[in-house]
């Protein structure tokens, strides 16, 4: 049974879902003809009143809009007094991921001389340092920069890319923050109540990412050299599964990933590259069942960390399918063309 301050912030967690955009509003929003339109549909959910008290006209005010109802509803959850601690343990460690993913940004700015867009979540964001990391003229300087904000583990990912900036540093550089994100993951499940849950979902996740990761490279034609960039902490995909299939032919995987949850994945993801020849269904495909694998584990859970971690994957896949819906209505093109791109 749970204490009432458990209950208490699952029952939050819980109502919090009953006011996301759900695939009936997204069904709808593809009939509007412009963004008032659309966001006029959404009104009733929580981030549809969010929208609809900001000053929001063209798509750039949408996106910057959207990234802020996610860091706010994250603060807010952060700051709830009856909140358990460990709530706040798996938050905090969770949105490095956006951190990660502006580091990566940063460095690819620094690659091409040009100042980085940045994602406006996460514990540089928090620490009002985004405006720097963006402006980093060197590795040095995101070093610096995340010494300031305590992020110093990340450091050594960084420091042989500093010695030698070719693309394959820069790709394991890649690598390795990845791999100390997900470490830090795992470390931090293993001090949740029902953290072997959670360990299971960050191994599910990370076993797609690679299948993802391999996948791609094998259409690339560069299979055999990727199995250095896998991350590591899969949880049947590992070791050498990663080299058998990294050297294997697109049409060889599902059967190498027999046995495993993922052999009807890797059909799904044949089956559509060789109707469409885009590599995109790779991702497309690959994101909607890590969306799927999360919500059987996760829905349905009332443990706070659990329910935690099920908000915020929510609120994220809410946050992608609205950029694109919103961006493609401000665009002009007609919303059934990126209807496959969605997670529902």
């Amino acid at each position: 049974m749970l204490s009432p301050r458990h209950a208490f912030i699952s029952a939050f967690l819980k109502g919090a879902e009953t006011r996301t955009v759900t695939s009936e509003h997204i069904d709808k929003m593809m009939t509007a003809s412009n963004l008032q339109d659309a966001l006029a549909i959404i009104r009733e959910a929580d981030i549809g009143s969010y929208l609809e008290e900001s000053p929001v006209r063209t798509f750039d005010d949408v996106d910057a809009c959207l990234w802020g109802y996610l860091a706010q509803r994250i603060r807010y959850v952060e700051s709830l007094k009856f909140r358990p601690k460990e709530i706040l343990k798996l938050s905090r460690a969770y949105v490095v991921k956006y951190d990660v993913s502006n580091i990566k940004a940063a460095l690819q700015g620094i690659s091409v001389g040009k100042k980085a867009s940045m994602i406006p979540v996460g514990v540089i964001y928090n620490n009002a340092l985004l405006d720097e990391l963006s402006n980093a003229e060197n590795v040095d300087d995101i070093i610096q920069l995340l010494i300031k904000c305590k992020l110093g583990d990340y450091v050594p990912a960084l420091e042989q890319y500093k010695m030698d900036e070719s693309v394959k540093s820069k790709l394991l550089a890649q690598t390795k923050l990845d791999n100390k994100y997900y470490e830090n993951m795992l470390n931090v499940s293993k001090t949740l109540s029902a953290g072997h849950v959670f360990s299971k979902i960050l191994g599910l996740t990370i076993d797609l990412t690679n299948l993802q990761i391999i996948t791609r490279a094998i259409i690339g034609g560069i299979g055999a050299e990727i199995a250095e960039y896998a991350i590591a902490g899969g949880y049947m995909i590992a070791g050498q599964a990663i080299k058998d299939l990294s050297s294997s032919e697109l049409a060889e995987v599902p059967t190498k990933l027999g046995g495993t949850p993922y052999q009807d994945i890797a059909k799904e993801v044949l089956s559509s590259y060789e109707t469409t020849k885009s590599i995109s269904a790779v991702s497309e495909i690959i994101d909607k069942h890590k969306f799927r694998l999360a919500k059987e584990m996760l829905s349905s859970r009332l443990l706070p960390s659990l329910a935690m971690a099920w908000y915020l994957i929510l609120k994220e896949v809410e946050i992608r399918n609205l950029r694109l819906v919103l961006k493609t209505i401000v665009d002009g093109v007609p919303v059934q063309e990126i209807k496959n791109y969605l997670v529902l």
